[in-house]
């Protein structure tokens, strides 16, 4: 069984500075950006290490938003979109 790991595009909005650095060192994140009291980044798998990089500071928002398999970004080579595996059975 093939499984992917969750990808989430997460934003998260504190009283104050965030805390970007450990945000960016924590396991799993990536595509770390900073506007103001804004924190957008991408979250494979858990959410765990993500959320001890906030221990300590306010979050006042959170949004998260799964994001699309590679597959079901690629396009199909006969011209057409790709659909998302059911997960059932055939050969």
């Amino acid at each position: 069984m093939n499984e992917e790991l969750p990808n989430q595009r997460v934003e998260a909005h504190f009283v104050g500075p965030p805390p970007a650095r450990q945000i960016a060192r924590a396991s799993g994140v990536s595509d770390v950006e900073v506007d103001g009291c804004r924190v957008r980044c991408v979250v494979c798998g858990s959410f765990q290490p993500f959320l001890e990089a906030l221990r300590g500071y306010e979050v006042i928002a959170l949004t998260a938003t799964p994001l699309a398999s590679l597959a079901e970004q690629r396009p199909d080579p006969a011209g057409g979109k790709r659909k998302a595996r059911d997960g059932g059975g055939g050969g």
